[in-house]
C-alpha cells in the first residue's frame, strides 16, 4: 500500500512540474520571465519549485542560461583598483564621501564615538602620522551609522594607502604640517561633538581641499607654484 502511495505522489510531482514548465514556457514566449522572485509570486509557487522548471527549460535550450552570480566585494577588490587609479582620483572620491560621513557622524555619533573621534584628532608624540590620520577618519566613518558607507570608505583608504607609496612616502613628515592637520581634525571633531552637521561637513571639506592641494603640489610642483 505504501508503494502505491509513493507512486501516486511521484506521479503528482511529475504532473505538477510538467504543468509548471508549461506555465513558465508560456510566460517566456509572451510577457518575458523577469526576476525569479516576481515570477514565483506570479505563478504562486515556491522558488525551489520554480528553479526546477527553469532548469528543465534551460536544459532544453528554450530559455537563456542563468546569469552568473555577482562576486561579493572583499578586500582584494580594493587592491585590484590600485592599478587603475591615481592619488588625485583618490582624493576626489574622499571629497565626495567624507563630508557626508562627517555630517552623519554629527547627527548619529554616540558619546563614546565622540570621545574616540576627539582623542584621534591629535597625533601623539612618537605615533606614525599616517596611522593617526587613518584612525581619525575611520572613527568618523564608524560613527556615521551607515555600515555600507563605512565599508566602502575602508576600501577607499586601502587604495589610498597604496597610492601614497607613489608620492614618496619615505620622506619625513613635517611637524608643522602635522600640527596644521591636527588643527583641521580638531575643528571637525568639535563640530561633531556640538552636533553641528553643517559645520562638520564644511570643516571636513576644507580639510580635504587642503589634502588635495598638497597632492597636486607633490605631483605637479611647477604648476602649483605658478
Amino acid at each position: 500500500m505504501d508503494k502505491r502511495v509513493d507512486a501516486t505522489r511521484s506521479a503528482d510531482r511529475v504532473s505538477d512540474l510538467t504543468t509548471l514548465v508549461d506555465s513558465v514556457r508560456g510566460l517566456a514566449a509572451t510577457a518575458g520571465l523577469g526576476s525569479e522572485r516576481a515570477l514565483a509570486d506570479k505563478l504562486n509557487v515556491k522558488r525551489h519549485q520554480l528553479r526546477r522548471a527553469l532548469k528543465v527549460l534551460r536544459n532544453n535550450g528554450e530559455i537563456a542560461p542563468a546569469e552568473p552570480k555577482r562576486k561579493a566585494l572583499d578586500a582584494r577588490n580594493g587592491e585590484s583598483l590600485v592599478q587603475d587609479t591615481n592619488p588625485l582620483e583618490v582624493v576626489e572620491m574622499r571629497l565626495a564621501i567624507e563630508p557626508f560621513l562627517a555630517r552623519m557622524a554629527a547627527l548619529r555619533a554616540s558619546p563614546l564615538d565622540m570621545a574616540r573621534i576627539e582623542r584621534a584628532a591629535t597625533t601623539l608624540a612618537g605615533t606614525d602620522s599616517g596611522a593617526a590620520d587613518l584612525r581619525f577618519h575611520k572613527a568618523i566613518a564608524a560613527a556615521s551609522g551607515n555600515h555600507l558607507a563605512e565599508t566602502f570608505y575602508g576600501m577607499l583608504r586601502q587604495v589610498a594607502s597604496d597610492a601614497r607609496m607613489r608620492l614618496g612616502r619615505n620622506q619625513p613628515s613635517c611637524p608643522k604640517r602635522i600640527q596644521q592637520r591636527d588643527a583641521e581634525h580638531r575643528a571637525i571633531a568639535a563640530a561633531i561633538a556640538a552636533r553641528d552637521a553643517d559645520g562638520a561637513e564644511q570643516a571636513m571639506r576644507l580639510h580635504l581641499v587642503a589634502v588635495q592641494k598638497r597632492v597636486i603640489e607633490h605631483l605637479h610642483p611647477i604648476t602649483a607654484i605658478a
